[in-house]
């Protein structure tokens, strides 16, 4: 697992301001995110990249504030770390905005829609809504993914200026996630460009093996894009002609319909 960077140990402002023992814990917090099953502590301080004592510590920490539990050996994180992804939920404005508009957009479309934010070079799900007609699955809030191979990605890289564009892909590890993962930059560059010009982007089965999904832009009310809503499915199930000709206005109209209530 490659080496957790923050913003905050590159702020300008100094070493005064950033406290690293926050940090390290914030870092071990993470990690339980890679992984389905309890950890050690061996297997968290070699992640992420601390001596056994300080990650004990940290351990220890964390289990008296009740954010992780332990039987003696494994470590496991505990339902009070929702509290934490809850904050950030009830307090974005986003997303309050937007649920009512993806409920409405689901059902009308029968399908799973979702919102995604950018955060580094992954996007991240924060809302999303399903018909319940479909067993609700697959992409969860909170669930990542690299931003150059999917539609919601392209669709929020697009607000980048051209060579801002390419600086960033240049800093991406631009790893195949399936065969049909386009790795080259050059045409990521072009293919991104293009979405921008046309106000959406459709990624076929770049992302993950037998989905492929249509994406737009969220603006707010001065034009600048906040984030992406999309809708997916299997390609046995629905095809790409049909994901543009069907699913496309429904998103197009959803987005529009929150644009002045974003500031």
């Amino acid at each position: 697992m490659p080496k957790l960077k923050r913003a905050a140990a590159a702020d300008n402002r100094g070493a005064t301001d950033f406290i690293e023992s926050l940090d390290r814990g914030l870092r071990v917090l993470e990690l339980f995110g890679g992984s389905r099953q309890p950890m050690t502590l061996s297997d968290l301080a070699k992640a992420a990249e601390l001596p056994r004592a300080t990650a004990r510590r940290i351990l220890f920490t964390l289990e008296r504030a009740g954010f992780v539990a332990s039987d003696g050996k494994l470590f496991r994180l505990t339902p009070r770390v929702l509290v934490l992804a809850s904050s950030f939920l009830a307090s974005n404005h986003v997303v309050s905005v937007l649920q009512p508009a993806l409920d409405r957009l689901s059902s009308e479309a029968q399908e799973i829609s979702s919102m995604a934010i950018l955060d580094g070079n992954d996007v991240v799900f924060i809302a999303r809504a399903s018909p319940t007609r479909i067993f609700s699955a697959g992409i969860d809030i909170g669930y990542r993914l690299p931003a150059f191979c999917t539609s919601v990605g392209r669709v929020l890289l697009s607000r980048l200026s051209d060579d801002e564009l390419a600086a960033a892909l240049d800093r991406m590890d631009l790893a195949a996630l399936t065969p049909f993962t386009v790795t080259d930059r050059k045409l990521l560059l072009k293919t991104i460009i293009a979405d921008r010009a046309r106000g959406y982007s459709l990624v076929d089965r770049e992302a993950e093996p037998g989905f492929r999904s249509v994406s737009v832009p969220v603006r707010r009310y001065d034009g600048a894009i906040v984030a992406a809503i999309n809708m997916g499915a299997h390609v046995d199930r629905v095809s790409a002609a049909e994901m543009t000709k069907r699913f496309l206005p429904q998103l197009r109209e959803a987005a529009a319909s929150v644009k002045s209530l974003l500031m």
